[in-house]
């Protein structure tokens, strides 16, 4: 989500080598995708196209052992089905409007759901079996993470607030830990990979680290002139990726704040950021209509995929690193391979 309207942008300068790999993606109906299990796929080759929603999407996820997908959208439901096939498992309806984030728990039994009707909610994967849903946000819920002991979630909202839940005592109106550290929307809320910190990132324009159970503000990063779309901790915690509508990536020290590289040779505002599993390069969404993929110590942009047809809005890298999938806001979902 964003509030902010796109603006020609002027190159600063000219990456070179940027390796565009163009793939033809198959036609299948809405409910599945057909797929050989062991087919070899060149890097950027589209495994299959997912067509199971009716409404632009929000958020795609992967579950923890990268057998299934999760994908949230604009129609009010959230899907689950297998990463490799596209067959759908199970469709969530719990959410009475348009749903922006969905996040798997560590073990990968349950889901968290969170949208425009204010809530998070908690159900089982594969059965959609409604468990719990937690009320507290006063507007828009725009993100929502498991901490990884998956005893807590963080949420973020329009109400310019990160809330802590705590999933073991089932109070459903309370929680363990309100931050008020931004001044505007906060769009996201990662934890660290240790579980003892949370990056958020908002329309302030800046990302903040802070201690999950204290609510102290550790570092305040402003390397961004625009609204902050995506911050996301690299594998081993000691860096943050950060994306916003200034059109530029930024990868910085999570203890220090340091910027230590700065991509801005972009055509378009960024949607979303995620990491591959070795930590050796970030991809992200981008609203001209591609997933780009760029090397996580210099910057230098790596490849393009074009499979998609509208803008981008969600991405996430498999666990074991070999496929991405990428959802856009015509409600088309796309798993392809990476250069892993």
């Amino acid at each position: 989500m964003h509030n902010s309207r796109r603006n020609p942008g002027i190159f600063l300068f000219i990456m070179c080598c940027i390796v565009i790999f163009v793939t033809s993606c198959s036609s299948v109906d809405n409910r599945s995708a057909s797929a050989q299990p062991g087919l070899s796929i060149a890097i950027g080759g589209t495994l299959y196209t997912f067509h199971g929603h009716h409404n632009g999407m929000t958020a795609v996820a992967w579950s923890p052992d990268g057998k299934y997908i999760a994908s949230a959208s604009f129609d009010k439901t959230v899907q689950v089905w297998n990463a490799l096939t596209g067959h759908v498992y199970s469709v969530y309806r719990g959410h009475s409007n348009w749903v922006t984030a969905v996040a798997w728990s560590p073990d990968g039994k349950y889901i968290a759901s969170a949208g425009f009707d204010k809530t998070v909610q908690i159900w089982e994967a594969l059965t959609g079996r409604h468990i719990l849903t937690y009320y507290g946000h006063s507007d828009v819920v725009t993100d929502v993470k498991w901490s990884p002991n998956g005893i807590y979630l963080a949420s973020s909202s329009y109400d310019k607030t990160v809330r802590i839940w705590n999933i073991g005592n089932n109070a459903t109106t309370t929680t363990d830990l309100v931050y008020r550290g931004h001044s505007d929307w906060v769009m996201t809320a990662e934890w660290s990979p240790d579980g003892t910190l949370l990056a958020s990132s908002g329309l302030d324009k800046s990302i903040l680290v802070w201690n999950a159970f204290t609510g102290k503000t550790l570092v305040r990063y402003r390397g961004h002139n625009g609204n902050v779309t995506g911050a996301m901790w690299s594998p081993d915690g000691n860096l943050i990726a950060s994306v916003s509508v200034d059109k530029s990536v930024q990868m910085w020290n999570a203890f220090t704040g340091k910027t230590i590289w700065i991509s801005c040779c972009r055509f378009d505002w960024i949607n979303g950021i995620t990491w591959s599993p070795n930590g050796n390069y970030v991809a992200t969404a981008d609203t001209n209509k591609t997933v780009q993929i760029w090397d996580a110590s210099t910057g230098y942009p790596m490849n393009t995929y074009l499979g998609h047809h509208r803008e981008v809005v969600a991405v996430s890298w498999s666990p074991n690193g070999k496929y991405i999938v990428s959802g856009d806001d015509d409600g088309i979902v796309q798993v392809w391979r990476s250069l892993l």
